[in-house]
């Protein structure tokens, strides 16, 4: 086999990846060396480890050491190709969209923004069990982070090798396979600014020399701590930014604000009181921000003036609001243990086992405002505030002051909204279990020299969680509010008396398991790959053929109480109660090597998959490499890929979410349904919005396209651009809200209305509904030399997308380019992300400094700019750039111990300031999709060597 300079150059920079892959790789000398022949992820069929001719990055465990990265999670924000979605912890840390429900704990793998779902996810080759509450996708805390060797990431759609998920790609992480000796590591990554601190702790050892013994077994066990950051450790984290947009959406404050009632519910102000300044009248008032009060900001820690121009509710304008996005945590506390052994036994000189054990159990707990009481159908007259209340003169009074008496009515019980700081933030605990059992046998059938991999495993991922503070019995927080031993008009130092207390514990819920899943997967597949006996002018034919039957099974348990005695907004999921339900899977596939050329490779793979309730799908692939001369490689791939629907998208009950939103109005009446008190037909509803799943669910389905050029013009540089494409069809997702809105005329029914013709509850659930289209580019340029008797590189590793369009309805023509607009839940497509990477070794001696870009992107606009009342004077339509440094230094010129250092965030980079909508994403004034929260950070990684 000739190394050209090309695959020279390729093996020596570590192309496709931001490693430096040398040391992995052996270069011979002689053009007829024999170069080992591996398997990789993307293929069946074993090729030389420096081909390159797959859109493959790899990340070794030293690159991964060096940027301080603990869990694969990090590793995932960091990659450039990962979509920006609602994939971390920080992204689901309070009340979450329809779409995140159930994701306590999870963190996901999103590729090229197609989403957890779409994207799969390998541990050492094989499919793992989706997280147990939701069963749509990994759960990549689960993954064993600290005993891997590598992690491989195929930028490309894999359906033909691996079956559904494949669309965005491909991340496959691999362990070690076998390991002598005993080696102890200790990580720290302490935040300078304090909260959000992480440790990790790991132990390794093993026994026997898998050559001269005939067995290996290494076992690892690794436990990991992530410590809190609540929202108030950041001063960025701050919604009190009115003249940027950004106010918090909330009347509900720990100084709480009256509120009015219809006529029929008799309260202290009525149906609401006219302002003696110009006759309008008023709907919610705080006797704080009323003319010579004390002041909104007096109130209580994080209070401030209701900003009733950004919401176009004018009626509020003597309102208190709280700023409760950052009463959420930003880092969720957890506390992970993981587990993996293998044993490896060499049956003879062709034939291996092993079997593998791969545990862990993670514990992570997210915590966000209290609740927030509000006059209404739970809370009615019997539970307002009433007379013999110690602060109802101190109200009455000031209202009084400036209202006048004879609009009030004294003696009556004041209707209020209140956040329940007595009640304590209200807290979820989740427990996850997960194990994957793998027996397997590889080798070489002499009679035909083709290799076979059988392997057998069983995968399960249980889960579930538990209320903790800041729930309560309804009917027993009914009765403490309404006996006045509870008192919402507080100020700060004033605090409630023993005997209020006392009632709130005894009717605390803490303790109650709000619902339980877990998720199962039986696979057993066969692989066997080898020589044709047919040459072609570039050489032999190769082939792989193999077989993958899987049993996916999944069960979901809601309240499981004798008595399901109601628990104030506990969010219990008893509609969507699955008493295991599965399905079988049975597969074959094919993959063929075609060396036409010594200078043109072509592969062809299908797999034809068929699934229990969905019939039967085959999907192709068709892919090329060609090297018209030394220093250039040109690749190109087409594929189909499909994606079926979860167990939850197809057998979810009905649940009900209440619009809490003030910018929705009546599509009927107002087009685009943008919610304006002085347009006729458009004031503001809030809708029940309707949620759940649907039998006669489609799988998706899918097209990849992708083209490349790998050029190396010299022996220290090369670069590689490749450009992708990626439709996708029948997308299942949530009826989308703005899909219902602008076809009105075809979702009609969708628009559920009572009697008088009012909105009363929307249509969301699942539908295989239009699709979308995504196209982008990606770059990697490496560039090595000589200084002072060591060795630099400078890599440079680009993301960029070009084009995200969706389309509600097939028959509808894509939507304008989204690119750099800001999108709700899912994905939000920036269109440039970077790494620029600079390393230097000498002698022990490692260093790296690292520049993570994210671009910038139009910001959501505020109702008030979005409906045109109002636009606020520091109002700024685009959310900057993000841009942080990290630096690290390794030495291990020390027997047996190797230590690494490292700055995370060198300059404090604090997030870009953004105004999205709070009540629909988590993040206050900053975007948990993009950045970091945790600021500069300090790692110290130390590894022992025994033997």
């Amino acid at each position: 086999m000739k190394l050209n300079r090309l695959i020279q150059s390729i093996a020596l920079a570590g192309l496709g990846s931001s490693v430096v892959m040398a040391q992995d790789t052996a270069v011979p000398d002689a053009e007829d060396a024999k170069v080992e022949r591996i398997r990789v992820t993307g293929s069946s069929i074993k090729r030389t480890n420096i081909e390159g001719s797959l859109p493959l990055t790899v990340f070794s465990k030293a690159e991964i050491d060096a940027q301080g990265i603990t869990s694969a999670e990090q590793l995932l924000m960091q990659l450039n190709i990962a979509g920006n979605s609602s994939d971390n912890l920080a992204s689901n840390g309070g009340i979450v969209s329809e779409e995140q429900r159930g994701n306590n704990g999870v963190s996901g793998a999103n590729l090229r923004g197609q989403g957890a779902d779409a994207t799969l996810v390998l541990l050492n080759g094989r499919r793992v069990a989706t997280h147990g509450l939701k069963g749509r996708a990994v759960d990549l805390n689960s993954i064993p982070f600290a005993a891997l060797e590598r992690v491989e990431v195929l930028r490309d759609g894999a359906s033909a090798m691996y079956g559904t998920d494949a669309i965005g790609g491909v991340i496959n992480f691999i362990t070690k396979k076998d390991y002598t000796g005993a080696e102890v590591s200790a990580f720290a990554d302490t935040t300078e600014a304090g909260g959000g601190n992480i440790y990790r702790t790991n132990l390794l050892l093993g026994a026997g020399d898998i050559n001269k013994d005939g067995w290996n077994v290494f076992g690892t066990l690794s436990y990991k701590k992530n410590e809190t950051l609540e929202g108030t450790d950041r001063a960025f984290s701050n919604t009190f930014q009115p003249e940027r947009g950004l106010s918090p959406d909330t009347r509900g404050t720990p100084f709480a604000t009256v509120f009015n009632r219809p006529a029929a519910e008799r309260n202290l102000i009525g149906t609401g009181l006219r302002d003696p300044r110009d006759g309008l009248n008023m709907i919610a008032i705080n006797i704080l921000d009323l003319p010579g009060g004390l002041g909104c900001e007096n109130g209580g820690p994080n209070m401030g003036p209701y900003d009733e121009r950004l919401w176009s509710s004018i009626s509020s304008r003597y309102a208190c609001a709280w700023d409760y996005p950052a009463a959420a945590r930003i880092q969720q506390p957890m506390d992970s243990l993981d587990f993996i052994s293998r044993a490896s036994f060499k049956l003879s000189d062709e034939h291996m086992a092993y079997f593998e054990f791969v545990g862990s159990k993670v514990d992570v707990s997210k915590a966000f405002e209290p609740n927030q009481i509000s006059p209404g159908a739970v809370f009615n007259r019997s539970t307002w505030y009433p007379v013999t209340g110690a602060s109802y003169n101190l109200i009455y009074t000031a209202l009084a002051n400036y209202f006048g008496t004879s609009q009030l009515n004294y003696g009556e019980p004041i209707a209020y909204r209140w956040r329940c700081m007595a009640c304590g933030p209200r807290q979820i605990d989740t427990e996850t279990k997960s194990y994957r059992i793998n027996a397997a046998f590889e080798g070489i059938i002499s009679a035909f020299d083709w290799d076979y991999a059988v392997g057998l495993s069983r995968a399960s991922s249980t889960s579930n969680s538990i209320l903790a503070s800041g729930y309560h019995y309804t009917d027993a927080l009914q009765q403490v509010l309404g006996s006045g031993l509870i008192n919402p008009f507080l100020f700060p130092g004033q605090r409630q008396s023993d005997a209020g207390m006392a009632a709130l514990q005894a009717a605390s819920a803490d303790g109650v398991r709000l619902y339980d899943g877990e998720s199962l997967m039986t696979q057993l597949d066969a692989t066997f790959t080898g020589g044709l006996g047919f040459e072609l002018p570039g050489g032999e034919i190769q082939a792989a053929i193999g077989t993958d039957l899987r049993r996916e099974e999944f069960k979901f348990n809601g309240d499981q109480r004798a008595q399901m005695r109601p628990i104030f907004n506990a969010p219990f999921d008893n509609a969507n109660v699955l008493d295991k339900v599965s399905r079988d899977i049975k597969a074959v596939f094919v993959e063929f090597y075609l060396p036409v050329l010594d200078s043109l490779d072509v592969s062809l793979a299908g797999r034809y998959d068929r699934y229990d309730g969905f019939g039967s799908t085959t999907n192709p692939k068709v892919s090329f490499n060609y090297r018209p001369i030394e220093e250039v490689m040109i690749r190109g791939a087409f594929s189909t890929g499909f994606k079926v629907p979860s167990f939850n998208q197809l057998f979810n009950g009905n649940t009900e979410s209440q619009y809490t939103g003030l910018d929705l109005a009546d599509p009927a009446t107002c087009p685009g349904a943008v919610a304006s008190e002085t347009i006729p037909g458009c004031a503001s509803i809030r809708p029940v919005e309707i949620f759940g799943g649907k039998p006669d669910l489609k799988p998706e389905e899918s097209e990849q396209k992708s083209f490349g050029v790998v050029v190396a013009p010299f022996d220290n540089f090369n670069f590689s651009v490749d450009w992708w494409e990626i439709e996708r069809t029948d997308t299942i997702r949530s009826a989308p809200r703005d899909v219902l809105i602008n076809n009105y005329d075809v979702f009609q029914a969708n628009w559920i209305r009572d009697s008088n013709g009012q909105i009363v509850a929307i249509d969301r659930r699942f539908i295989n509904s239009g699709g979308t289209l995504t196209r982008g580019i990606e770059i990697d340029a490496n560039l090595t030399g000589d200084f002072a008797d060591g060795k630099w590189r400078l890599n440079l590793n680009g993301s960029y997308i070009d084009t995200f369009k969706t389309k509600g309805l097939e028959t509808l023509p894509y939507s304008p380019n989204l690119v750099g607009e800001y999108v709700r839940y899912f994905n939000l497509p920036i269109k440039w992300k970077h790494t620029l990477n600079l390393s230097y070794t000498r002698g022990d001696w490692s260093h790296s400094l690292t520049q993570i870009y994210r671009d910038g992107y139009k910001d959501e606009l505020p109702v008030s700019v979005r409906n045109g009342s109002y636009t606020p004077s520091g109002w700024n339509p685009n959310v900057s750039s993000y841009t942080t440094y990290n630096y690290s230094m390794t030495y291990s010129g020390f027997d047996n111990l190797n230590f690494t250092f490292g700055i995370k965030n060198l300059f404090d980079q604090d997030p870009p300031f953004t105004a999205h909508q709070n009540d629909f994403a988590a993040g206050a004034a900053w975007e948990p999709r993009i950045a970091d929260p945790r600021g500069r950070a300090y790692t110290l990684l130390l590894e022992y060597k025994f033997m």
